[in-house]
This record gives structure tokens, C-alpha cells and sequence, in this order.
């Protein structure tokens, strides 16, 4: 079997806020179609959001379950962090000490779905 593409597929309710809110983490473009936008990054697709609208947000780390979330390994913490939250998205974990050589922060897309910015030894 050869997979010539993959593509992570995430469900919204608010198509807009969230293929903006991954274009602009992403530094990528958004090509929207009425229930599907899809996230380039140097003009490959790398996430699609289909509209979902009873989508139920995840409450980490309790509550309703995530169904799947990315690790994003970053070079600046601080930057990641404003250039995330200047976007929507909400912290949910800190680092226990973000000057640590390796760590990870916990956030939430607007759409709830959980990501992690680390660094370090990965």
C-alpha cells in the first residue's frame, strides 16, 4: 500500500475562527468551501476543518474526552505563546518551568481541540 497524502481533519462549528485561527498559527492560507476549509502551509494542504455543528469541545483534562490533538515542537516559547493567543487560542497548562531545556504548554484552538506547544528533547 502506498498513502500518497495524509490530512488531519478536525470537526468545528465555526469553520471561519478555526481555519483562521491554524492559517495564522501556521503562517498558511485558507481555501473555503461552504462545509470544508482546508489549511496550506507553502502551498500544500496540511489541515482540513469540516463543519460540524453540533461539534462538543473537549474540557481538558476532565470532563468530555479529546479525540486527538497536536504536539508542535517550537523554538520560542514566549513567541509561540503571544503569536497562539493573539489568535484565540486559550492556555490550559502551563509549563511547570518554561526556562526548562524541555516542556511543554497545554492550549485550546477556539475550537476547544487540545495542541501542545513543546521543545526540547522530543
Amino acid at each position: 500500500m502506498k498513502i500518497n497524502r495524509h490530512i488531519i481533519v478536525f470537526d468545528a462549528a465555526d469553520l471561519d475562527a478555526e481555519s483562521s485561527f491554524w492559517a495564522g498559527l501556521l503562517d498558511g492560507t485558507v481555501k473555503a468551501e461552504d462545509d470544508w476549509h482546508t489549511v496550506s502551509v507553502g502551498g500544500e494542504p496540511r489541515l482540513v476543518f469540516q463543519l460540524a455543528p453540533d461539534h462538543t469541545p473537549p474540557e481538558w483534562p476532565d470532563g468530555a474526552p479529546q479525540q486527538i490533538h497536536l504536539d508542535l515542537y517550537i523554538d520560542d516559547v514566549a513567541e509561540a505563546h503571544e503569536q497562539a493567543t493573539s489568535l484565540g487560542a486559550k492556555l490550559l497548562k502551563p509549563a511547570d518551568d518554561a526556562a526548562a531545556e524541555s516542556g511543554f504548554q497545554v492550549y485550546a484552538d477556539p475550537a476547544g481541540h487540545p495542541f501542545c506547544f513543546c521543545w526540547g528533547a522530543g
